[in-house]
């Protein structure tokens, strides 16, 4: 049985991602809200992301036959465009700030175009107290977002779901990457931004869209794989700098 689930073309992309949402559902079951227990119990998505990283790995790694990320070309594209991508992710945040330094008043709609203020998430500050789990969280974090995450996110979206959404068969490894289409442009690119948080919408739609120009124009699922990587670790250092946890 396992044979047969490596072999499926549509299990190594679509898998990933299902095991991924899955496991980072987990913490949920085990949080304890009380300041007296230990920051493990209190924060459990601390030791459930880096399971939910090495299960995700290593999956990746027993379908790899599958994936096709070469010809690595447009990198340079890809790096610009992930750098900008996530600029514009934060820029709201930073305007929310202008604008309350100004005297404006939170409105309720702010939060639709990232206006939101981004102090609560994923703090590895919890676990500082221990410099050996505060390195081991914070590189754990760092492994999910710019090692892991990038791949299994591109394989499902750009590598699985553009290309068979062109099907009429389901046999999407059929289709060419990067073949264009506005209707699977809009379908994927406001899937990519529902799955976020209100706050992100913004900033979600317009990171695919740029993932998904970058896709069409180079034809390499690794230029996408790379400009997520890129600005993913791009996010995670102006979280580590500003503490505005809720970005990641």
């Amino acid at each position: 049985m396992i044979e047969r689930l490596r072999a499926s073309s549509t299990a190594a992309y679509v898998l990933p991602l299902v095991l991924f949402t899955l496991l980072g559902s987990v913490a949920g079951l085990f949080r304890i809200e009380n300041s007296e227990l230990p920051w493990h119990v209190r924060a459990p998505e601390h030791w459930v992301y880096p399971l939910q990283t090495v299960v995700c790995a290593v999956v990746l790694v027993l379908f790899r036959q599958h994936y096709t990320f070469r010809p690595w070309r447009g990198l340079g594209l890809a790096f610009t465009l992930g750098v900008v991508g996530i600029a514009v992710w934060v820029a709201p945040s930073l305007l929310r700030e202008s604008l309350i330094e100004h005297g404006h008043e939170p409105a309720s709609w702010w939060k639709w175009l990232g206006l939101a203020e981004r102090k609560e998430g994923f703090d590895p500050m919890i676990a500082q107290e221990s410099p050996l789990w505060f390195s081991l969280v914070v590189g754990m974090r760092f492994a999910r977002m710019v090692l892991v995450v990038p791949f299994v996110e591109e394989v499902f979206w750009r590598g699985f779901l553009m290309r068979y959404l062109l099907t009429e068969d389901g046999r999407f490894e059929r289709v060419a990457f990067g073949k264009h289409s506005w209707k699977v442009f809009w379908i994927v690119t406001l899937a990519v931004m529902l799955i976020h948080n209100t706050e992100d919408y913004f900033g979600a739609f317009v990171w695919g869209a740029l993932v998904y120009f970058v896709a069409v124009r180079t034809k390499s699922l690794g230029a996408c794989v790379f400009m997520h990587a890129v600005g993913n670790l791009a996010l995670g250092l102006y979280v580590m700098k500003t503490q505005q946890w809720g970005f990641w």
